[in-house]
């Protein structure tokens, strides 16, 4: 029998589906070739992700089996008009509210909230006392200063707090460490949580054991894996690891915890407790330390100079005035205006500070390899098309010698009132 020969020219023609624009589009099945001559729409990638994500603590799942899609929906759509749904316009989803009436136990989150503002690692601690929570059918409570107009910018909701619990104002005093722990201690007292998570920082460590020394319990100290069924860190300089169930005192190290999914709680205010303490510190204050002098690993807002800047004595005025550690580039320290150890970049330092403010840099590849983990960047260079300007979260674009002058005026206008 003779082998009919194929014609590969025909079955493409076969196999083309019209779209109605400039490209055209092969059927994948015989259902597909047999689409009306009107065509149909072309597939979304970004659609078919998002009707696949399925929410699960502390991380996102994608499910492409299309299970997703006949499940209930977790979030509520808003509104949209028939005319917009017609030109492809996908509605906006809210997180639906989660309300926890009847918590089996509480977890409680002592966060720093350093300079009024929730850091990264206060977030983490919300995600941690959110993941102990869940596996107990429970719910997190954030300790926060005294009062909701003492509570600041945050939605608590968004951060995963089920109840919000008002602090004495002895919380919010620059350095109070005993007041603090004494009312962490009478919160404990009065509300029996589960798990009292705490931030393994400066602050929050000192409270962490202070706590730990007054309800007499152990403290477990700098937890760097977290799970419902086991907290564990390192120990003996690398060399072996401990772990136990979690305990009821718990810190969290960096980057410990994922943070958390959009999902929001109803973060309800609690009757704050009344507390009663002497503290035997008396003046207690934090002593000024010059920027300069803190290493850029430890720095938290840092000024930063590339080969766009010139007028040394405006950089070196501006860093004083802002209260910023400087740094540089690696063709500013080969050109000795700064020293060696104040290189950012793949071959200096790499920096992890809440602010960096760059004059002048351009943004080589080595470079922002050392800002990666920096919170916010702010970019100030004449280059519109600049690496850095579009790492930034906020640029300027402008000269950089022209712009130090202006903030050294703004920072002594503001204080001197």
């Amino acid at each position: 029998m003779t082998a009919r020969r194929r014609d590969p020219r025909a079955e493409r023609a076969a196999r083309v589906v019209p779209t109605g624009g400039p490209r055209l589009r092969l059927a994948l099945t015989a259902s597909d070739s047999a689409a009306p001559a009107s065509g149909r729409p072309r597939r979304d990638p970004r659609a078919r992700r998002a009707d696949a994500t399925v929410q699960t603590a502390p991380r996102l799942r994608l499910d492409w089996s299309g299970k997703a899609l006949a499940a209930p929906a977790t979030t509520s759509a808003a509104a949209v008009s028939p005319a917009v749904a017609g030109r492809g316009v996908r509605a906006v989803a809210e997180p639906v509210l989660r309300v926890i009436d009847a918590p089996a136990c509480l977890v409680f989150a002592v966060l720093d909230r350093a300079d009024g503002a929730l850091s990264a690692l206060d977030r983490q601690v919300m995600a941690a006392a959110r993941l102990l929570a869940d596996a107990l059918d429970g719910a997190v409570v954030a300790l926060a200063p005294d009062g909701p107009e003492d509570w600041g910018p945050e939605d608590w909701g968004a951060l995963g707090a089920d109840r919000v619990l008002p602090m004495p104002a002895a919380w919010a005093q620059e350095h109070a460490p005993e007041a603090r722990a004494a009312a962490v201690g009478a919160a404990m007292a009065r509300w029996s949580p589960v798990h009292v998570v705490f931030p393994e920082s400066q602050d929050g460590g000192d409270v962490a054991r202070r706590v730990a020394a007054v309800v007499g319990e152990r403290l477990f100290a700098g937890v760097e894996s977290l799970s419902a069924q086991c907290v564990a860190r390192r120990a003996g300089g690398g060399s072996r690891e401990l772990s136990c169930a979690p305990p009821r005192l718990l810190s969290i190290a960096a980057d410990a915890v994922a943070p958390l999914g959009p999902l929001r709680h109803e973060a309800r205010p609690l009757d704050p407790v009344a507390v009663a303490c002497a503290p035997r510190l008396g003046a207690a204050r934090r002593l000024p330390v010059d920027p300069d002098g803190v290493g850029l690993g430890e720095a938290d807002f840092i000024l930063s100079a590339g080969n766009g800047v010139t007028d040394w004595a405006a950089f070196a005025d501006l860093g004083r005035a802002l209260g910023a550690t400087r740094a540089g580039s690696r063709v500013v320290c080969d050109a000795g205006h700064l020293p060696r150890d104040r290189q950012v970049g793949a071959s200096g330092m790499v920096v992890s500070a809440r602010s960096y403010l760059a004059f002048g840099i351009a943004g080589a590849p080595q470079h922002l390899q050392g800002i990666g983990g920096v919170g916010h960047v702010i970019a100030i260079n004449t280059d519109l098309h600049a690496a850095m300007i579009k790492r930034a979260d906020l640029a300027i674009i402008a000269d950089a010698q022209a712009v130090m002058p202006a903030l050294i005026r703004l920072m002594r206008e503001r204080t001197h009132g």
